[in-house]
């Protein structure tokens, strides 16, 4: 997370999407995400998991595939897996899809920071809708309605993506080393 003080450019930006079971709405946000910076130089690691191990090691639902699928794309694979420890230092930003998931990341960071005696973990834990132009704006868990659910978490993740895009990673320097690590 700290740049390259010599240099002035900093490490490219690592991010976490996070939702309960990491087959719905964490997967399709790194996949749009993972699209959308594809050759950006800012961006380094991007992955997806769950606060829960409900379907730990299988893939995405096949209606969050579809609708990546339908929309270009068509390389994205990914298993489910629960969030780490470790994911705290690892990454810039672990973004919650809800408030739920938000409240349990919170939980799990402030449990690392009073066992580690550190002031604070390294990441940032927000919600992936403060960056839709309303904060705190939640994207619904499609997995138990219909599929039109699955398309408007496309649509929110896809504006989110942008939004971060614009404020985030605006004014990040990388050295031109290109080392990017993307699982």
């Amino acid at each position: 997370m700290a740049g390259d003080e010599a240099s002035g450019a900093q490490k490219p930006v690592s991010v976490l999407f996070v939702c309960l079971g990491n087959i719905c709405r964490s997967p399709m946000a790194q996949g749009v995400f993972k699209s959308m910076t594809n050759s950006d130089t800012r961006v380094g690691t991007i992955d997806s998991a769950g606060t829960g191990a409900y379907h730990e090691g299988c893939p995405p639902d096949p209606r969050t595939m579809s609708v990546l699928e339908e929309n270009g794309e068509n390389s994205y694979d990914h298993q489910a897996r629960k969030i780490r420890n470790s994911d705290f230092k690892d990454f810039d930003y672990v973004l919650a899809m809800d408030a739920d998931n938000l409240h349990d990341l919170s939980r799990v960071q402030r449990h690392i920071i009073k066992n580690s005696g550190l002031h604070a973990a390294p990441a940032k834990v927000m919600m992936f809708g403060d960056f839709g132009g309303c904060k705190g704006e939640e994207v619904v868990d499609p997995y138990y309605g219909a599929r039109d659910g699955f398309t408007i978490a496309y649509e929110q993740m896809t504006r989110f993506s942008k939004g971060f895009i614009e404020e985030i990673l605006q004014g990040v320097d990388v050295a031109a080393s290109g080392n990017r690590d993307r699982p």
